[in-house]
């Protein structure tokens, strides 16, 4: 059976590294309807926004969606495509996986964990304002609700895929209200799951133990700001922001990006690396059901990284984007 997939190429470096994706999905034999919306920049003079509604009624009627990256404005303008995504269609889970990979350089050769990112709530909220023109003010919002459905989706996730251990992060040591009903409530959520152990870490500890030994963690979830954070210092121990994948998942809609930014001063250039939304296509046919496809594809993305002849410049590579596409495919079909 096809599915029906929205995708959003983005701008900057979206369209190339989207297209590559695309390319590599038709080539796995998942069967895909694409139903191709721009968002962006590109999109500002003529509909005023870089988020249109009609790339808003796509992504809800085909309730799957693959985006390439999107340029955020620093300070001014509209606050950010990917967090209105988010909230307009309530993905409350941010999954971001971080592995070591065969011949991708890294100081760590045993990483394997997952973030689970809360994707709704917290300082990401956007709850701030202006007071008089001496201060600023941002609210940190943490509910239960919120809370309980992102630690039940971290648990149900260690238990479907094998995982073996959840651990909560938090500075509930200092924020005892937001932070502390946090932890309260992973606590709760973790008694009824006696197969998965669970501990908790203060943030700041978190990261000096994820730098010392990355290896003695499994499955994170964070509220928002931290999740963010630490979802970027756990790509950092694999090899960068260029091999990071990231899903965004709610009831009713999923949508699967890039970790990294839109690189403008690379667009056009066939030279940015794909693999992260090469790999974010794999955790959506997955999502879809489409194992069988979203093997074919790893295998063959872990087999060019581990042999290291047909590589993108920034694994020291001399491919272009579209010829990593190519690559992808050949082994794929080999």
């Amino acid at each position: 059976m096809a599915h029906n997939v929205t995708l959003i190429p983005g701008d900057g470096i979206g369209p190339e590294v989207a297209l590559a994706a695309r390319r590599v999905v038709d080539a796995s034999g998942a069967g895909i309807n694409w139903h191709v919306v721009d968002a962006g920049e590109s999109q500002l003079e003529k509909y005023g926004t870089p988020l249109p509604q009609h790339v808003l009624d796509a992504v809800r009627a085909d309730g799957t969606a693959l985006k390439g990256p999107i340029t955020t404005p620093v300070g001014v303008g509209f606050r950010s495509v990917n967090v209105a995504l988010r909230k307009e269609f309530d993905l409350y889970a941010n999954l971001r996986p971080a592995r070591s990979f065969p011949g991708v350089e890294s100081r760590y050769k045993n990483v394997d964990l997952v973030v689970v990112r809360e994707n709704t709530e917290d300082l990401y909220a956007g709850i701030e304002h202006m007071i008089g023109d001496t201060a600023a003010e941002s609210i940190k919002l943490i509910t239960r609700a919120g809370s309980e459905r992102i630690a039940r989706f971290a648990f149900d996730y260690a238990v479907k895929n094998g995982r073996k251990k959840v651990t909560c992060v938090h500075k509930a040591n200092i924020m005892k209200c937001t932070d502390g009903l946090f932890l309260e409530v992973c606590r709760s959520v973790a008694a009824e799951y006696p197969g998965i152990e669970f501990e908790d870490r203060i943030v700041d500890a978190l990261c000096m133990q994820l730098v010392q030994h990355p290896e003695t963690f499994d499955v994170l979830v964070l509220p928002n700001l931290y999740g963010d954070i630490v979802s970027d210092l756990c790509a950092g121990l694999v090899g960068g922001l260029g091999l990071a994948p990231s899903a965004n998942i709610g009831r009713d809609a999923a949508i699967f990006e890039a970790v990294h930014g839109s690189a403008p001063k690379h667009a056009g250039k066939n030279d940015a690396n794909p693999t992260a939304l090469i790999l974010s296509a794999v955790l959506m046919l997955r999502h879809l059901g489409e194992g069988a496809a979203a093997d074919k594809i790893e295998r063959a993305v872990l087999a060019l990284l581990a042999e290291g002849r047909e590589l993108t410049y920034d694994l020291g590579g001399s491919l272009g984007t579209s010829e990593f596409a190519d690559a992808v495919i050949r082994r794929m079909n080999a």
